[in-house]
């Protein structure tokens, strides 16, 4: 995205004072799409592993120990079950 959007600014397309969040978001690969709610994370790894950082500042994050190719639909089921009991904040106490 950062690519895409430098490339723009030396077209003379972008003026980078008028820069803000919501123009760099359209840059992203998900731009026009709604951030996540919920992230699975598998293999109980506790990192992002630079997945989506922009995109993930207000989704809940859900890990589980089993791995990817072992995760079943009662997992997912357990994440979103998990889900619904969460109060969410975005970033409020």
């Amino acid at each position: 995205g950062v690519k895409k959007l430098f490339q723009e600014y030396e077209k003379g397309k972008i003026d980078i004072e008028s820069l803000d969040e919501r123009t760099f978001a359209r840059y992203l690969d998900t731009g026009g799409l709604p951030d996540p709610d919920l992230l699975i994370r598998t293999s109980g790894e506790m990192r992002f592993s630079n997945f989506l950082l922009w995109q993930i500042a207000y989704t809940e994050l859900w890990v589980t120990p089993v791995y990817w190719p072992d995760f079943k639909r009662s997992h997912y089921l357990q994440a979103l079950k998990d889900y619904q009991k969460r109060d969410r904040r975005y970033g409020g106490r």
